[in-house]
């Protein structure tokens, strides 16, 4: 799984313009969720071949008593939980405080890798001021420019050691007898806990613990029907005695997690209060992520005419982007609609990992343009000549040929439909890449 790393500091020491620098872009946080991100926001980032998630959190203040401040240090706190690794920010240009000695005390506490950065240290690496930060007693002082993107690769590269890059299962996930990695995704109430514990009470599954990698999540491997799945826990799922207790506790971290790790993410909706932002962002996630996915909408049963009325017309609206997945009514509590639910993960599962030949996916790209060409651009037309599978979950189709940088993202999408169509594809997201050809006689003007 992706390891975490936590942004911590007091106020207006430039956390969340590290963050920005780090994730590249305030477009890279990934979820936005009210009464969490007052504090804390979550990125995507890489360093290398190494992805990872970056939280940022609010200033820190340990030892407030009441109000505000007092929730926004309880949000650094769950942040410090669920890092691996902490990067405590500090303000090299206003000098050592008192908060910094509270917020260093308490990270020693906190049993946590910990990386000093001193930031706004521009044209100060040297400086006797960057040195005084030592007292902290977190270890060695790095001196970084937010703004400026100095010294952050050497800062990253020190939180992040002993993390090794994922190897490559892409093999295993084409494998037809390799177990499928299944995460169950939603808000915190909507069911996840209820759902999970009726699968692993089912006498037709078979399930066993297995300790998590790093953190503590579980993956519960498992069998249904004679076919092997590893359950990756979002619910808090923990051992007690030898029976499994889902936990209803929402982290972001574990959800984002999950999801990166899963072959298929079944997002749970509550059929009665509708879908949510909360319920859009990890659904734009997912999609993000390349997952394939499928769309349950739990107590079902708990609703009238109107209710269900306004829930399609919300799913079809907000959720809009997810219009490939197959949307279930299920009720968990009374175990109504899982074995449907179960056919179509194996469906989502094995469209994601299709095997598409290229002289079929030729023959399609060919009928498709003689159908309805791409649309001239200026005094280009795209000319397409063949098309090939470049990858796996998600299923990545790459079109060769002349200007197709000039295909707009209409035609990509009439192109999708008709190779879904073929290969009859549900559940999971599609990428189309296009490569042009270099055309020598471009250059003189044809």
């Amino acid at each position: 799984m992706k390891p975490v790393i936590a942004l911590v500091g007091r106020p207006n020491v430039g956390k969340s313009t590290l963050f920005n620098r780090i994730t590249k872009s305030r477009d890279a946080i990934v979820a936005d969720f009210s009464g969490l991100t007052r504090d804390r926001h979550y990125g995507d980032a890489k360093l290398g071949g190494l992805d990872f998630i970056v939280v940022d959190t609010g200033g820190f203040e340990p030892d407030s008593a009441s109000g505000i401040v007092k929730e926004m240090a309880r949000q650094t706190r769950q942040a410090v939980a669920e890092a691996d690794a902490v990067i405590f920010v500090v303000d090299v240009r206003g000098g050592l405080s008192a908060q910094d000695h509270d917020i260093a005390r308490y990270l020693r506490t906190a049993q946590k890798k910990v990386v000093l950065a001193a930031n706004k240290a521009e044209g100060m690496i040297d400086a006797p001021q960057v040195a005084e930060f030592h007292e902290l007693g977190i270890g060695q002082p790095w001196p970084v420019s937010a703004a400026h993107g100095q010294g952050i690769r050497s800062l990253l590269e020190a939180a992040l050691e002993g993390f090794s890059e994922p190897e490559d299962d892409e093999g295993d996930e084409a494998t037809a007898d390799a177990p499928i990695r299944l995460a169950v995704a939603g808000r915190p109430n909507v069911g996840k806990s209820t759902l999970i514990n009726a699968w692993l009470g089912e006498e037709r599954l078979v399930a066993f613990d297995q300790p998590g990698t790093t953190r503590d999540a579980i993956h519960v491997p498992f069998e249904r029907d004679g076919r092997r799945f590893v359950l990756i826990d979002t619910a808090g799922l923990r051992r007690k005695g030898r029976v499994f207790e889902a936990i209803e506790k929402f982290s972001v971290v574990k959800t984002l997690q999950a999801i990166a790790d899963a072959n298929v993410v079944l997002l749970l909706l509550d059929a009665t209060q509708g879908v949510t932002e909360q319920d859009a962002h990890i659904a734009g996630y997912i999609l993000e992520s390349g997952r394939a996915v499928v769309v349950a909408v739990n107590k079902w049963d708990a609703t009238d005419h109107y209710q269900r009325e306004t829930l399609q017309r919300s799913i079809e609206s907000r959720l809009a982007f997810l219009k490939f997945a197959p949307v279930l009514n299920i009720s968990a509590i009374r175990r109504q609609g899982l074995g449907a639910v179960w056919k179509a993960i194996l469906q989502a599962h094995a469209s994601a990992t299709c095997k598409m030949p290229t002289p079929v996916l030729t023959r399609l790209l060919q009928d498709a343009v003689e159908r309805q060409a791409p649309p001239k651009e200026g005094r280009f037309r795209p000319k397409m000549r063949y098309a090939h599978q470049g990858g796996m979950n998600p299923p990545l189709v790459v079109i060769h040929g002349n200007s197709l940088e000039h295909v707009k993202e209409s035609y990509k999408r009439y192109l999708e439909g008709r190779f879904r169509d073929h290969f009859k594809l549900t559940g999971t997201p599609m990428r189309i890449e296009m490569r042009s050809s270099h055309n020598p006689f471009d250059e003189k003007g044809g």
